[in-house]
């Protein structure tokens, strides 16, 4: 196992971690749809009980996805997480919210009210993922951030990375990224009701699947254009051609639509990616057009999957820089020059043989949960 092979191999299973945390992210979709599909106490309720089983599901995989990043890529968590911290220490604030509400929200004499925990709901599920799907675009789209390792041998100040000065602020407010974000929450919104009609489609209930499936088929039609206009954007987008050698940038070049470049070279990238929309499409396709169909939500959640693995692929495969700096185009991060250690990439690649059996775990809670609601 050498480390270039060690550092694809923990790319992968980072991809893997945030195809399927995008999946889970319906969870939120639901809670911003408690004040429109949600605006009777019986529909309020449904939703809430629906999104509530699973909550736990996507705040243990997000806490994951964090944490591989930390072990196998420590600079990008770094430079991140110590530089635009506004972008994650809101992202972050949303899923507390998220947590205390469900715990607080219906127990008597809470001090606050129903409403209030309603709208902490509602702020995870809107404002939370338009914010989580910006920090992703970071990826293509980078951001304004200096990187000098000889920091370190600085008494005063040993701090590797530096941000722009309004840490974080400036991606938030970037069209590119604001474009992704809001194509993930119309994906997330689409994938609630679909979940929501799979859990109504034993029942009698016409008159709320009957809304469920037109919320399916606006959010879905909306986030359908919103994906089209980010693949738009990203394709024709000039990125960075990285050399590296023995994990340290030699040069940074720019490359004219550099992410269509990788997809087209490494087909099978676009190949899954191709794959996943066309799952999403005929999970979204057929589940409004069909009379009843419930089993939609499974078919766009493996697209889901497909789709977001594809696009971390082309980030992070192909002497790319997964976080370009906008500031220094060599200090951009790439998987040779932001991960951990051989000795410590092999370790951690003996610990990854369990994460079979943390699927396997997700799966049994999940089917547990759906029994006893």
């Amino acid at each position: 196992m050498t480390l270039e092979y060690l550092q694809n191999y923990w790319w992968l299973l980072i991809s893997v971690l945030g195809g399927i945390l995008v999946f889970l992210l319906f969870v939120q979709g639901g809670q911003s749809m408690i004040y429109g599909l949600g605006r009777t106490p019986g529909r309020r309720d449904m939703i809430i009980d629906a999104m509530g089983s699973k909550w736990e599901l996507t705040f243990t995989t997000l806490v994951t996805f964090g944490g591989a990043f930390f072990a196998s890529f420590p600079l990008y968590y770094s430079t991140c997480f110590g530089g635009a911290y506004w972008l994650w220490i809101l992202v972050l604030f949303s899923f507390v919210l998220q947590a205390v509400s469900y715990e607080y929200r219906r127990k008597k004499g809470n001090v606050y009210g129903t409403r209030t925990y309603d709208a902490f709901l509602f702020f995870n599920g809107s404002i939370g993922v338009i914010l989580l799907g910006e920090a992703v675009a970071m990826y293509f789209f980078g951001g304004e951030f200096t990187v000098n390792r000889g920091n370190l041998l600085q008494a005063g100040s040993p701090v590797i990375s530096q941000w722009a000065p309004s840490h974080g602020f400036e991606a938030i407010f970037n069209w590119r990224n604001f474009t992704l974000g809001l194509a993930v929450l119309f994906l997330a919104r689409m994938q609630a009701s679909l979940y929501m009609m799979n859990r109504l489609g034993h029942t009698g209930d016409d008159s709320t699947f009957a809304a469920l499936k037109r919320a399916a088929l606006i959010n879905g039609g909306v986030f359908v254009v919103l994906f089209l206009a980010f693949l738009a954007i990203l394709f024709t987008y000039t990125g960075y051609d990285v050399v590296s050698e023995d994990g340290h940038t030699v040069s940074v070049t720019k490359a004219t639509c550099k992410y269509f470049t990788n997809m087209t070279r490494d087909w099978w990238e676009l190949v899954t990616l191709l794959f996943g929309v066309v799952a999403v499409l005929y999970g979204l396709l057929r589940s409004v057009l069909a009379k009843r169909f419930t089993a939609g939500v499974w078919f766009t959640g493996i697209g889901t999957f497909l789709a977001v693995i594809a696009l971390f692929w082309a980030a992070g495969y192909g002497d790319t820089a997964f976080l370009p700096s906008l500031t220094d185009p060599m200090s951009s991060l790439t998987i040779r020059n932001s991960s951990s250690s051989l000795f410590t990439l092999k370790a951690m690649s003996y610990a990854s043989i369990f994460i079979p059996f943390v699927l396997a775990y997700i799966f049994y809670v999940w089917r547990q949960m759906d029994r006893k609601h």
